[in-house]
């Protein structure tokens, strides 16, 4: 057999050559994405405060502090929470639930890159980087809101049946939390610009949901704008179903529950834009660090 020959017979033998991707944001099956999830946030929460003279009291002091500030320039200066029940406890409840969905989109920002070395060198679902950086979040949101609640009874906030509904609109706000966490990750890996870009938008979403203020106390004019956010529908029934039971739900106040329909929208196309990103990057995440 001539040279030539042997050369194209290799060529004809050759095996085809295929794209290798890397690991999927859920690999590795759903019992193993689970317990990394729970290793990695516990493990998170715990380094957070080792070594700190206060310890979790941080988590509750940050709030507390932004909460008396601003109820002193919203009831002496401004007078807008002189005019709404209960708005001390309104207030500390609010920014503690903005805080959470604030704090855990931020972290997630930088989250995948931070962990370069260990994205790089090892097998193991992707989504468990921002999802964790959620969780960790959570768990001061919880420990937070023992302390809220009970802030709640002493100001003489009488427990009614909507309390029940609470646990529903958390559910909310932690999945939009995730999903936002997830999309700002994966993004972040190819610009750079993101974590400047959700420093900004999340200060315009501070102010653009009703945390500081009830949403009766917008203009007529712009209430409805306002309730094209996902989260100031949530902030609103938060307020109507735990403080103040007789304030106008965002339905009344949009004058219908279909007014509200581009809010639902918009949360569900969040949710879904958020996933399928990150899906679609994961694999690619360690060539791209």
């Amino acid at each position: 057999m001539s040279s030539s020959e042997a050369v194209e017979s290799v060529e004809l033998t050759a095996p085809e050559l295929h794209e290798v991707k890397g690991p999927s944001a859920l690999g590795g099956g759903r019992r193993r994405f689970l317990d990394l999830l729970w290793l990695i946030s516990v493990t998170e929460f715990k380094k957070t405060y080792f070594g700190t003279v206060l310890g979790y009291l941080w988590s509750l002091i940050r709030p507390l502090l932004l909460f008396a500030v601003l109820l002193f320039v919203f009831t002496k200066i401004l007078r807008i929470g002189s005019e709404t029940p209960n708005y001390p406890v309104l207030l500390l409840l609010d920014i503690v639930l903005f805080s959470f969905f604030s704090e855990a989109t931020q972290n997630s920002v930088t989250s995948v890159v931070s962990q370069e070395g260990v994205v790089r060198k090892t097998q193991f679902p992707r989504l468990v980087i921002p999802l964790s950086t959620v969780l960790t979040c959570s768990f001061n949101l919880c420990l937070n809101l023992v302390v809220v609640f009970i802030f709640i009874l002493a100001w003489g906030v009488d427990p009614t049946w909507t309390w029940l509904l609470f646990p529903v609109a958390l559910a909310l706000i932690f999945i939009f939390t995730a999903a936002v966490s997830m999309l700002l990750s994966a993004l972040y890996v190819r610009f750079r610009d993101i974590a400047i870009i959700w420093t900004v938008v999340s200060q315009v979403l501070f102010y653009g949901t009703p945390v500081l203020y009830p949403i009766t106390a917008v203009p007529d004019a712009y209430q409805h704008i306002l309730l094209i956010n996902p989260l100031a529908v949530i902030f609103n029934e938060i307020q109507v179903w735990v403080i103040n039971p007789g304030s106008p739900s965002a339905a009344d106040v949009a004058g219908g529950a279909l007014v509200l329909l581009p809010a639902a929208v918009l949360f569900v196309a969040v949710c879904a834009f958020g996933a399928w990103i990150f899906d679609r990057e994961a694999p690619r995440i360690a060539e791209r660090l």
